[in-house]
This record gives structure tokens, sequence and C-alpha cells, in this order.
């Protein structure tokens, strides 16, 4: 039973991933963003291998949760990004039956707004996944220059109106908290409130923290990583949130698998598989959710 004071937060997809890792008794498993250990709780009660598990987070309030579940039935726990996870189990020669990694943001980081990464309460402009990191929020809003936090805002976001926004955030320097910072991009994008339609500030906050945490330099150069550290056979299943993320994966996934002879993986999803209409009702979180597999051949 997860104590009181434990920060919910509902795995996406966990049927599908179950289908397309398809554990076994006594497979290895490595999740490299276990989070609070929805998706490992539900693989490794199919595998009763724990002690053949790793599970990694950057979060520190993840990570004391992994430590609480799993720790004693054997599970190493790594509290680190997956790329330096990746690293370290490369020069260990560890390899795994199956590999997940469930990327973007969690419910709790949302949720909490002491985190900074959500505009719809005030909080400090932190966005942090790993809180021992010294970049956050605050530094990219406040001390880049207008050029570059247009073309994070651009790149990241895929905001049209990336240059206006960077310019209101400029000239209302210093910015005190994420409030402040959403009613800034709100004014700038012209904003009016409308029933269905997203906040302004959803993309620039989305690329601000794909900013502060790498999350697609740390995908790009791990996905080799993380086909380098499969067994023969084993299969890697990997959920992405938005079109950046499944643009990277689909493009590595596509060009390791094939016809050819010396195709390395076997794709498991012609196309990505989403969430279906019950659990978006019940997670509304899995609405962008795609998750796309392959098998090492």
């Amino acid at each position: 039973m997860p104590n009181q004071s434990e920060p919910t937060h509902q795995p996406v997809l966990i049927r599908e991933v179950l289908e397309y890792l398809d554990p076994k008794t006594g497979q290895s498993y490595l999740d490299l963003t276990a989070g609070y250990g929805g998706h490992a709780a539900a693989i490794l009660s199919a595998t009763n291998a724990p002690k053949a598990a790793v599970l990694v987070d950057r979060d520190d309030n993840a990570i004391s949760t992994l430590r609480q579940k799993f720790e004693q039935s054997g599970a190493l726990i790594i509290h680190s990004e997956f790329l330096s996870a990746l690293e370290r189990l490369a020069g260990e020669s560890r390899r795994f039956d199956m590999i997940l990694a469930d990327l973007g943001v969690s419910s709790p980081h949302l949720e909490d707004s002491g985190r900074g990464f959500s505009f719809n309460a005030p909080g400090p402009l932190d966005m942090r996944m790993d809180r021992r990191q010294a970049m956050d929020a605050g530094q990219i809003v406040n001390s880049h220059s207008e050029a570059e936090l247009a073309d994070i805002i651009r790149r990241y976001g895929e905001e049209p109106k990336a240059a206006a926004i960077a310019r209101a955030i400029v000239r209302a320097r210093p910015v005190a908290d994420t409030g402040q910072l959403a009613t800034i991009i709100a004014q700038a994008a012209g904003f009016r409130a409308r029933r269905g339609k997203i906040h302004p500030a959803t993309r620039t906050f989305q690329a601000i923290r794909i900013a502060v945490n790498d999350e697609l330099g740390q995908l790009e150069r791990s996905l080799p990583l993380m086909l380098d550290r499969l067994s023969a056979g084993g299969r890697l299943a990997i959920i992405s949130f938005h079109s950046l993320e499944d643009r990277l994966v689909k493009r590595f996934l596509a060009e390791y698998s094939g016809n050819t002879y010396d195709a390395r993986l076997k794709l498991l999803t012609k196309r990505p598989i989403t969430a279906s209409h019950d659990e978006i009702v019940s997670n509304p979180r899995a609405r962008s959710a795609k998750l796309r597999a392959a098998q090492q051949k």
C-alpha cells in the first residue's frame, strides 16, 4: 500500500506496454524513467525477478518512492537522467530483455506548483526534473537573449508567435514566477479565453522545460545506447508525448529496422499506439501519449 503522502501518478498505456514488452518469468527489465513505479510494478509482477531489474529516474521524489517500493526486493535504483544511466550500464556490460522509456513530465510535476512546471498556479521558475542541476527556468527566462529565447520557444514549442513572446518576456524582466510568465505570454499572443482552446502558455512552457532538462538532446544521444543494452530478442518500448519526441523515436526505429540483412530491429508497431477512449476519460494525460515498440533481431 502506498503511503498517504506519496504523489499519485497513473501510468499511461499500461495494458499496451505489457502487450508489447511481453514480460516472461525471470526476464530482465530496465525502466529508464521509472517515476513512481506504475509500469515497473506491472512488469515485475509478471517477471517475478526484481533482482534482474534496474529502475532509473532523475527526480528525487520519484527515487524516494522507488526505493520504498522496490529496493528491498533487490531491484537496482539509479538516481540519474537516463543517458548517464545507460553509459553506466554499458560500462558494466549489462543487457536487458525489456527496456521502457516513458518520456516527458509526470503528473506530480504538474500538480506541485512548487516545481514550476505548470502555469495553473503561481510557482517558482524552476522546471528542473533533477533538482541537483544548476540550470533552471529562471535562468533561461531572465538571462537568455531575446534571440535565444525566441529560438527555444520556436524550436521546442513549435510556437508561431515565438518572436513576439520572447520580446515581451525580455521587456518584462525580471519575471518573478510562473503566474507572471503565463500572463506575459497570454498578452503577447493576444489570447482570449475560449472553452476548449489550449492556453497560449502551453507551448512556451513546454519549450522552456525541454531546454532546462535537455530532453531532446538526452533522447537523441540515448536511443543508440538503448539498442546496445538490449539482449538478443529483447524488446524496446518508448512512450512520447509530443511530436518532437515522437519524430526522433520514429526516425531512429526506422533507421535500424527493415528487411535488409544488417537490420538490428524488427518493428512491433507500424504506427504509434494511442490510448483508448476509456483510458483518456480516466487519465487525461494519456490523450497525447504515443507508444512505439521494436524487438532486437
